[in-house]
């Protein structure tokens, strides 16, 4: 997906807002800032536990809007079924998303349906699109981090991609594993509320922790140092990813994303955070530095320092 986006997406259709590379598009709208982001679900299977292809189309671009740094206001949808899906499967979809929505605070105000013939759609895809209001003067994005910043994660990672990988393979763990999948707008606007110098956020999903920190890195010119044993990893998700042969790290998430503020503002930001019931396992994972620049350093649970790189392919695909 990197390759995809580096060689024919963002050549073709070049221009200084998508050259920021965030999670949502901030534009000037008559003198009003406003967030704009796009996505599409296509998880497999459609029900998981902690969630649902229904609630992770909502969570997911209320998350994307919430990275900039906006209060998310108003999402469109457009579903694509497969011929026989059964009404009940849809009906069940639908009423999540309206439940998500409502947690959320957002409306879906307009919308799409098309029907594709049997075996050529997998019950359902779902593309939704989210806009925002930005109430505050920030400029959130991966250019505004500085050296001396702090690195915060919002809690413990790797839920989503096992809690689907559980289901998918029938694989039954001693500790069920639920997907994280929350909504993350109220922590990052109680952030902004308290006054909080954030420069850059960025929710883990697909590559997960190791992948964001690597895009941030890469797009900021920056010297990332993460401390492997401050990042929470749940005792069944991590021997899950050792009996299977995953690193953790690059696990997707949907309801985690890291911050990155002012060195001077990290503890108080930590506390604002652990009042969220979506951040309450807030941490401190790491810090910026100038050198080396564009490059993510992981200093191990022994001692050792090791560079982060991209995965050469994804992990686990269809997860979101």
């Amino acid at each position: 997906m990197h390759d995809l986006l580096e060689k024919i997406f963002l050549p073709a259709f070049a221009n200084p807002v998508l050259e920021t590379r965030h999670d949502s598009a901030v534009l000037d709208v008559a003198g009003t800032r406003v967030a704009f982001t796009t996505d599409a679900y296509v998880v497999r299977p459609l029900f998981f536990p902690g969630g649902d292809i229904g609630s992770l189309a909502v969570n997911g671009t209320v998350n994307d809007l919430a990275m900039a740094g906006a209060r998310p206001l108003w999402l469109s949808a457009g579903f694509i079924l497969e011929e026989g899906l059964p009404t009940d499967t849809l009906e069940r979809v639908v009423a999540s998303m309206r439940q998500a929505a409502h947690v959320s605070g957002v409306q879906l105000v307009t919308g799409d349906t098309k029907v594709v013939d049997q075996g050529k759609g997998d019950g359902i895809f779902i593309c939704t699109a989210g806009v925002g209001r930005v109430e505050h003067a920030l400029s959130i994005a991966p250019q505004s981090v500085r050296p001396d910043d702090a690195i915060l994660l919002s809690g413990d990672v790797g839920r989503h991609g096992m809690a689907i990988l559980s289901v998918r393979e029938g694989l039954a763990f001693e500790s069920p594993i639920a997907s994280d999948c929350a909504p993350l707008s109220p922590a990052v606007l109680a952030l902004l509320d308290g006054g909080i110098e954030v420069h850059c956020l960025r929710d883990l999903t697909r590559g997960g922790l190791a992948t964001a920190l690597i895009e941030i890195a890469q797009a900021s010119g920056l010297h990332l140092r993460i401390d492997e044993a401050r990042v929470p990893v749940e005792d069944a998700v991590q021997g899950a990813c050792e009996l299977l042969g995953f690193d953790p790290l690059y696990v997707a998430n949907e309801g985690r994303f890291i911050a990155f503020v002012a060195g001077a503002e990290a503890d108080r930001a930590l506390g604002i955070l652990r009042t969220s019931p979506h951040a309450a396992g807030a941490c401190r994972i790491g810090e910026v530095a100038d050198e080396p620049s564009g490059l993510v350093t992981l200093r191990s649970r022994i001692g050792a320092s090791r560079l982060l790189d991209m995965l050469s392919g994804e992990q686990l695909p269809r997860i979101c």
